[in-house]
């Protein structure tokens, strides 16, 4: 409730500059407005009767608008470019023409500070663009209908002023800025993370870290007071908690001091640890539990399934690096830019949605399997006295219970990472918009807290000590107090009778 929406964009629209100290382009910044503002056109129609070429004219954007201030808590800055053409017989948009792009970033911290440099760059971006109506005289002066271009993304907002100058050099002999119709305007979209969202966002994740971090110290004790060595669900359990721990840890504090630009770069490994982590999981989880005469409890036994994912995540890994990674040295970068970088970023998140898709159903036939088995193994209980009867009753119900919750976390996640991707992929790809609030961000990060801390609370190993009476068959009085969730080994000296159970009844 207290949380804005994650994100919020803000239109600018750029100021025709006139450069008239032309040896000295790198030294000059030119300011839309304000008490040094540039000398300003209004349209191109003045810079030919002024006879002010177009080597001479800059773009100029202020970031933000006049009267306000940026903060380290909008944590990053994406901007995307819109160019608005018109058409003109003389100068019609080539097929496939591509622009050239002179772009330098400056930062100061007080308006009365010289602009420092951040990044310069020449950059090309393919126009896209189509015409409504005949190509015609009449038709002249009416605006293409152009894509969206990505322009710049910034890791952190570390300062309070930003200034943005784009040139578009000329040159005839080479082909440059030739045939890309006659510019009439640059418009800027900027998108940065809400303030009062930060806020909820980082109380949380201080909140999560030191509850995780105790109930992990507390399982790990438990499964050390074992006689035995601990098994490999829950080794996975306990690795499925360190990822969750490294994810919860709030490093994001020091972005409001530090201008840290790789924090998104991390951001992201971190969550692909996580993913891979929890999808990892899961299948050995239910692999576990499947009570076939299968050698379990080895992670090589599940090579065929994790093998995938890790894999999967690799290959995410150098897609991001690709995009992120440079753009820790050039912010102007964007892979989508070129054809074979689009079609390859496609062909990565479309691929990924279909495994994870796939993965989902795979992952609902295996707790299918699962529950058919343990049905079966419920046909054996009335033979029991009535302690040991309820004691099993009790186990078998709390595991389909987890087993659905897993499904339902499963599905969730699998819709939060198709989601996410398009949520920041639409501004690149045109058309697709998805509106995500804040409360279900907010939300699967507070599920996945919650599943894992519920994971370690339930799977871990019972302090209490067996009787002889209880590990010859009969459960005695106190057997309701020792209800064991898992059908692996957990007991402190060896099998529990659910594994004993399930075994003997496989072997047979």
């Amino acid at each position: 409730l207290p949380a804005p929406s994650p994100t919020t964009a803000v239109p600018y629209m750029s100021v025709k500059c006139i450069d008239v100290r032309k040896n000295h382009h790198k030294t000059k910044w030119l300011m839309p407005w304000g008490p040094n503002h540039c000398k300003k056109l209004k349209d191109f129609d003045e810079a030919v009767s002024r006879q002010i070429e177009a080597n001479d004219i800059v773009f100029a954007v202020h970031i933000p608008l006049p009267s306000k201030e940026m903060s380290p808590w909008f944590q990053f800055m994406l901007f995307i470019m819109q160019l608005d053409i018109a058409f003109k017989m003389d100068n019609d948009l080539k097929e496939n023409a591509e622009i050239t792009l002179d772009v330098s970033l400056a930062y100061r911290d007080d308006m009365f500070d010289d602009w420092e440099e951040i990044a310069h760059a020449i950059e090309i971006r393919k126009l896209k663009c189509t015409f409504g109506s005949p190509k015609t005289v009449e038709s002249e002066g009416r605006h293409y209908d152009c894509d969206f271009l990505p322009f710049m993304e910034i890791g952190s907002v570390a300062h309070k002023y930003y200034l943005i100058n784009i040139r578009l050099p000329v040159n005839d002999r080479k082909g440059i800025n030739v045939g890309i119709g006659e510019i009439k305007d640059i418009r800027l979209v900027g998108i940065h993370q809400n303030g009062g969202f930060t806020k909820v966002w980082f109380a949380m994740k201080t909140f999560l870290t030191p509850s995780i971090l105790i109930i992990m110290v507390w399982y790990w004790r438990r499964i050390t007071l074992m006689t035995r060595a601990p098994v490999l669900l829950e080794k996975v359990i306990f690795a499925l908690g360190i990822s969750m721990t490294f994810i919860n840890i709030p490093v994001e504090w020091f972005s409001i001091g530090f201008d840290w630009t790789w924090m998104l770069l991390f951001g992201d490994i971190r969550q692909g640890i996580f993913y891979a982590m929890l999808l990892s999981f899961w299948i050995i989880f239910c692999g576990e539990h499947m009570m076939d005469q299968n050698e379990r409890n080895r992670l090589s036994g599940y090579w065929k399934q994790v093998g995938p994912i890790a894999v999967g995540s690799f290959c995410l890994f150098i897609f991001d690096m690709c995009e992120r990674g440079v753009q820790l040295k050039n912010p102007f970068y964007s892979i989508w830019t070129t054809e074979v970088g689009t079609e390859l970023a496609m062909a990565f998140i479309i691929v990924a949605g279909i495994c994870l898709c796939l993965y989902f159903l795979f992952l609902c036939f295996m707790v299918f399997q699962v529950f058919r088995n343990i049905s079966g193994k419920q046909s054996s209980l009335p033979a029991m006295s009535k302690a040991r009867r309820l004691h099993y009753e009790g186990l078998i119900f709390r595991f389909k219970f987890l087993m659905l919750i897993t499904l339902a976390c499963a599905a969730m996640t699998v819709i939060f990472f198709i989601v996410s991707q398009v949520t920041e992929g639409h501004w690149k790809w045109g058309d697709i918009t998805i509106q995500v609030n804040s409360a279900f961000f907010t939300g699967i990060y507070g599920m996945w807290n919650l599943y894992v801390f519920a994971l370690m609370f339930l799977y871990a190993p019972s302090h209490k000590n067996y009787g002889e009476d209880q590990s010859n068959g009969d459960l005695g009085v106190n057997s309701g107090e020792e209800l064991q969730l898992t059908t692996t080994i957990t007991h402190v000296d060896g099998p529990t009778e659910v594994y004993k159970l399930a075994r003997k009844e496989a072997q047979e």
